[in-house]
């Protein structure tokens, strides 16, 4: 993500098995551009708690926090 050969929407919506523990805030952080501040706000907007994983999201999670992000 880092260097920029993913996206994040991709891993969103097919995660690998070793992206299923990892928690969101911790992927959208290693996205360039997104800061602390700007993670915290997309999650509270999506209504998704800092500390849940990929693998914990619902399919209403998923698909707002993916939508979100092709903003």
């Amino acid at each position: 993500l880092k260097a920029g050969r993913a996206k994040p929407q991709a891993l969103l919506l097919s995660p690998p098995d070793y992206v299923l523990t990892a928690k969101v805030a911790d992927i959208l952080l290693a996205v360039p551009k997104y800061g602390s501040v700007k993670v915290n706000r997309i999650l509270s907007r999506c209504r998704i708690s800092p500390s849940k994983t990929i693998g914990g999201l619902s399919a209403r999670q998923r698909a707002e926090l993916v939508s979100y992000l092709k903003k």
